[in-house]
C-alpha cells in the first residue's frame, strides 16, 4: 500500500430509478476534440472526432470488495475479440477495490487515498493484456469517491456537493493518468464517472435521483480533466451524459473532452424484468419491437428522436461514444435483436462506437443464460451466434 494523498491539491419503479426510467422511455411508454480515427467510416457517416471503437465492458474490477470479485477475463477472450474484429474494452472500476482500509467498518475520508499497489498491478495486468490484442482501453470509475449509481458500499461524502470528495476524485484520476502517461493515446483513455446523476443521499439506493445542475457537473468534470492533463495532456478524457448517462450536458461542450451516452433506450426492452431496475417485474407489459407496449408504440422513430441530441453534437465536432449498451437476458431474443439492430444502425450511420455490457454474462455474447437461444458450443462456452453476427455486421 502507498499513500498518495499529498500528490495533488489540485445516481418499486422506485424513486431512485425514476430519472433513469424517464430517460430510457418507460415513464413516457461546442469545441471539437482533436484526434484522427484509425478506423474507416462509411461516407454517409458524420465525422465523429474520436474513433468508432467497438467492443465490450469487462467487469473484473466492478465489485468494491476484492474478496468478492467477478470471474476474471481470460486471455483467450481477447483473442476471440480480436479475431472477430473488435478493438475496444471498457473497464469499469470501483475505487474501493484498489484502496486499503479496515473493511469491517465504513471507509474514512483519509483512507480513500490509501492506494493498494498490488490491486492496481492487477488492473495494469488486464490493461496490458488488452493492449497485447490491439484493444483500446477505456478506464472508468464506475464507483468514484462520493458517487455510484449502484448501492453496495458506504461513501463518506457526496461527489457533487462536497469539495473533499472532489479533491479525492481528482487525486484518483491524476494517479491513473500518471501511470499511463507513457502509453500511446491510441491505446488508453479516461472515462470520468459512470452514469452521473444527483442523489441527495449517495448511500441510499432508494433516495430520489435527479439531474445534476450543469454548473455543478462542469466544476467536477473540469477539475478531474485538469488533474489528468496536469500529468498527461495528450490522452482522451470522456464524460458521461447527465441523468444516468442519457442526456447531453451543454455546460461540458467547451471543455475539449468527449462524451459518453447509453444504449438502454427504452428500458422496457433493455432491462425487461431486471430486478434492480423495476420493483414489480411481474407487472411489466410484454415487450415488442416494433409494437404497442403499454400506452406507447415502440419503433425506430422513437430511437431516432432519443439520440438526436447526441447526433447533433457529433455534427458540431464533439466526440461521442456509447460506453454501455445491451439487453438483459429476460427480454425475448427476437425482440432484443430487432431493437438492437435499429439501435446499432443509428450508431453506425452516425459514426458512434460502442461497448456492449458485457462480454460474458447475462447481457453478453457468451453464457448469457437466455432460455430462448439456440446456443453454439464455443470452446466450452455458450455462444449467442445471432447476437455476435449482428455486432460484427456493425
Amino acid at each position: 500500500m502507498r499513500t498518495y494523498k499529498h500528490m495533488s491539491k489540485n445516481v418499486k419503479v422506485n424513486q431512485s430509478r425514476r430519472v433513469f426510467l424517464k430517460n430510457t422511455g418507460l415513464l413516457t411508454a461546442g469545441v471539437g476534440l482533436a484526434g484522427t480515427s484509425v478506423f474507416s467510416a462509411c461516407e454517409r457517416q458524420p465525422v465523429n472526432s474520436i474513433p468508432r471503437w467497438r467492443g465490450f465492458n469487462l467487469l473484473d474490477f466492478f465489485s468494491p470488495d476484492p474478496e468478492n470479485p467477478r470471474p476474471p477475463t481470460e486471455e483467450e477472450y481477447f483473442q476471440w475479440m480480436n479475431d472477430w474484429g473488435f478493438d475496444f474494452v471498457r473497464i469499469p472500476m470501483a475505487y474501493p477495490y484498489y484502496v486499503e482500509f479496515d473493511r469491517s467498518r465504513n471507509i474514512h475520508p483519509d483512507e480513500v487515498y490509501n492506494i493498494n499497489e498490488q490491486a492496481v498491478d492487477r488492473i495494469d495486468e488486464l490493461v496490458a493484456m488488452a493492449h497485447k490484442y490491439n484493444m483500446h482501453v477505456s478506464l472508468n470509475l464506475h464507483r468514484a469517491p462520493g458517487y455510484c449509481i449502484n448501492a453496495g458500499f458506504h461513501e463518506p461524502y457526496n461527489l457533487w456537493q462536497d469539495e473533499e470528495a472532489q479533491q479525492a476524485f481528482n487525486f484518483h484520476w491524476e494517479m491513473w493518468a500518471g501511470r499511463y502517461q507513457n502509453v500511446s493515446p491510441d491505446k488508453i483513455s479516461f472515462d470520468l464517472v459512470n452514469e452521473p446523476a444527483m442523489r441527495d443521499d449517495p448511500n441510499d439506493q432508494h433516495s430520489p435521483i435527479s439531474s445534476i445542475p450543469g454548473d455543478v457537473y462542469r466544476k467536477v468534470a473540469k477539475g478531474a480533466t485538469e488533474a489528468i492533463r496536469s500529468v498527461n495532456p495528450d490522452h482522451l478524457v470522456i464524460a458521461g451524459g447527465n441523468d444516468v448517462g442519457t442526456t447531453v450536458v451543454p455546460e461540458l461542450l467547451d471543455l475539449g473532452i468527449a462524451k459518453s451516452n447509453r444504449g438502454y433506450y427504452p428500458a422496457l426492452i433493455s432491462h425487461y424484468k431486471a430486478p434492480w431496475a423495476f420493483a414489480d417485474i411481474d407487472a411489466l407489459p410484454e415487450p415488442q419491437w416494433p409494437g404497442q407496449v403499454g400506452d406507447r408504440y415502440f419503433s425506430r422513430e422513437m430511437l431516432e428522436e432519443h439520440y438526436a441530441p447526441w447526433i447533433e453534437i457529433v455534427k458540431q465536432g464533439i466526440g461521442v461514444h456509447c460506453g454501455e449498451f445491451g439487453c438483459y437476458n429476460r427480454t425475448p431474443h427476437d425482440v432484443f435483436l430487432a431493437w438492437f439492430s435499429d439501435t446499432l444502425d443509428i450508431f453506425t450511420e452516425n459514426g458512434i462506437g460502442w461497448g456492449l455490457w458485457e462480454f460474458s454474462g447475462s447481457f453478453g455474447v457468451l453464457d448469457s443464460g437466455r432460455q430462448d437461444v439456440d446456443y453454439e458450443d464455443w470452446y466450452g462456452h455458450k455462444l449467442d451466434r445471432k447476437l455476435l453476427d449482428l455486432l460484427m455486421k456493425h
